[in-house]
């Protein structure tokens, strides 16, 4: 959901493996949201694609493989008077070896039912739900430092989600 006047300064990745009831979150070491709570994922490189970057950003920061991942969303993620952020959100349902801690992360499987809201950047809150439930959703979130000072999220349908087709939203504070 890119509003009027918003430019990306580059592309990165999310990608959360959820199965048996849990999500698998990082610990992130290094870099932006160094401390919280987050998917596995990074920038992606000059002619790499957005699933390709996902893969090899989880593969680096986990040491595991994702299973047939699948874009759900993207988030327009905006820091005032800082960086701006379209990043593409992915969801896998298995994953081959197990995730070991790394110098970029340390893996946190939460319960789908009780997930660490208050460790995670405030707008995750918002739209994880949708990539809980397979819901394709789009969603603008425009922090100050770390304090969220606007989020909106758009659900998409189901079937129109490749094409970018919009259905109702949902406004956060």
């Amino acid at each position: 959901m890119i509003r009027d006047g918003w430019h990306r300064d580059f592309d990165a990745t999310l990608l959360y493996v959820v199965r048996d009831g849990e999500i698998l979150l990082i610990h992130k070491k290094r870099g932006i949201g160094a401390g919280k709570l987050n998917g596995a994922g990074g920038k992606v490189d000059p002619g790499e694609s957005c699933l390709d970057a996902a893969v090899r950003e989880f593969e680096e920061e986990l040491l595991a493989r994702p299973l047939a991942p699948r874009k759900l969303g993207e988030v327009a993620f905006d820091v005032v008077d800082g960086v701006s952020i379209l990043i593409h959100v992915f969801r896998a349902d298995a994953l081959e070896g197990e995730p070991s801690e790394t110098d970029e992360a340390v893996p946190v499987w939460a319960p789908v039912d009780d997930i660490p809201y208050d460790r995670m950047w405030a707008d995750d809150r918002y739209w994880l739900p949708h990539l809980l439930e397979n819901r394709p959703f789009e969603a603008f979130a425009r922090f100050e430092g770390d304090r969220l000072l606007d989020c909106e999220v758009r659900r998409l349908p189901r079937e129109a989600s490749e094409r970018g087709e919009e259905a109702d939203g949902d406004e956060a504070p």
